[in-house]
Protein backbone atom coordinates (compact mmCIF):
# COMPACT_ATOMS: atom_id res chain seq x y z
CA UNK A 1 0.00 0.00 0.00
CA UNK A 2 2.82 2.53 -0.30
CA UNK A 3 1.65 5.24 -2.33
CA UNK A 4 4.15 7.69 -3.82
CA UNK A 5 3.60 10.96 -2.34
CA UNK A 6 5.68 13.61 -4.08
CA UNK A 7 7.34 15.57 -0.38
CA UNK A 8 7.49 19.54 0.26
CA UNK A 9 11.25 18.92 -0.02
CA UNK A 10 10.88 18.70 -3.50
CA UNK A 11 7.86 20.75 -5.10
CA UNK A 12 9.13 23.58 -3.65
CA UNK A 13 12.65 23.94 -5.01
CA UNK A 14 11.31 22.58 -8.45
CA UNK A 15 8.48 25.66 -8.45
CA UNK A 16 11.28 27.89 -7.53
CA UNK A 17 13.72 26.42 -10.19
CA UNK A 18 11.01 27.36 -12.45
CA UNK A 19 10.21 30.87 -11.28
CA UNK A 20 13.71 31.46 -11.69
CA UNK A 21 14.36 30.13 -15.42
CA UNK A 22 11.23 32.30 -15.99
CA UNK A 23 12.89 35.26 -14.37
CA UNK A 24 16.03 34.40 -16.51
CA UNK A 25 14.35 34.81 -19.28
CA UNK A 26 12.70 38.19 -18.46
CA UNK A 27 16.22 39.76 -17.25
CA UNK A 28 17.93 38.43 -20.24
CA UNK A 29 18.14 42.03 -20.91
CA UNK A 30 20.85 42.68 -18.57
CA UNK A 31 22.75 39.77 -20.49
CA UNK A 32 22.60 41.22 -24.17
CA UNK A 33 23.59 44.91 -22.12
CA UNK A 34 26.85 43.00 -21.28
CA UNK A 35 25.76 43.09 -17.63
CA UNK A 36 27.18 39.10 -17.00
CA UNK A 37 28.01 39.15 -13.06
CA UNK A 38 24.88 40.96 -12.45
CA UNK A 39 22.91 38.50 -14.75
CA UNK A 40 24.54 35.37 -13.98
CA UNK A 41 25.83 36.69 -10.01
CA UNK A 42 21.88 36.79 -9.26
CA UNK A 43 21.35 33.70 -10.92
CA UNK A 44 24.05 31.88 -9.06
CA UNK A 45 23.23 33.15 -5.59
CA UNK A 46 19.10 32.05 -6.23
CA UNK A 47 20.44 28.57 -7.37
CA UNK A 48 22.48 28.48 -3.91
CA UNK A 49 19.28 29.40 -1.66
CA UNK A 50 17.52 27.13 -3.84
CA UNK A 51 19.67 24.59 -2.80
CA UNK A 52 19.84 25.48 0.80
CA UNK A 53 16.08 25.30 0.91
CA UNK A 54 16.08 21.70 -0.22
CA UNK A 55 18.35 21.07 2.29
CA UNK A 56 16.54 22.44 5.04
CA UNK A 57 13.64 20.84 4.03
CA UNK A 58 14.66 17.39 3.32
CA UNK A 59 16.33 17.54 6.79
CA UNK A 60 13.21 18.76 8.26
CA UNK A 61 11.36 15.75 6.76
CA UNK A 62 14.16 13.17 8.09
CA UNK A 63 13.55 14.89 11.55
CA UNK A 64 9.81 14.44 11.75
CA UNK A 65 9.84 11.14 10.42
CA UNK A 66 12.51 10.06 13.17
CA UNK A 67 10.14 11.69 15.81
CA UNK A 68 7.21 9.84 14.46
CA UNK A 69 8.82 6.45 14.16
CA UNK A 70 10.63 7.26 17.78
CA UNK A 71 6.12 8.02 18.95
CA UNK A 72 4.68 5.23 17.27
CA UNK A 73 7.14 2.95 15.83
CA UNK A 74 8.44 1.93 12.41
CA UNK A 75 5.77 1.70 10.00
CA UNK A 76 5.00 -2.13 8.58
CA UNK A 77 6.41 -1.79 5.20
CA UNK A 78 10.25 -0.37 7.17
CA UNK A 79 9.61 -4.10 9.57
CA UNK A 80 8.98 -6.26 6.12
CA UNK A 81 12.34 -4.81 4.64
CA UNK A 82 14.25 -4.98 7.91
CA UNK A 83 13.08 -8.87 7.93
CA UNK A 84 13.91 -9.39 4.32
CA UNK A 85 17.45 -8.05 4.89
CA UNK A 86 17.80 -10.15 7.80
CA UNK A 87 16.70 -13.39 6.37
CA UNK A 88 19.62 -12.74 3.24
Amino acid sequence: MSKSKIKKSVIFPLVMLAWLAAMAWIGRDNLAQGKYLRYFGIIGVSLIIILLLYLSLRKKEQLQQRREEEQYGPYEEDEEDKNSKDKN
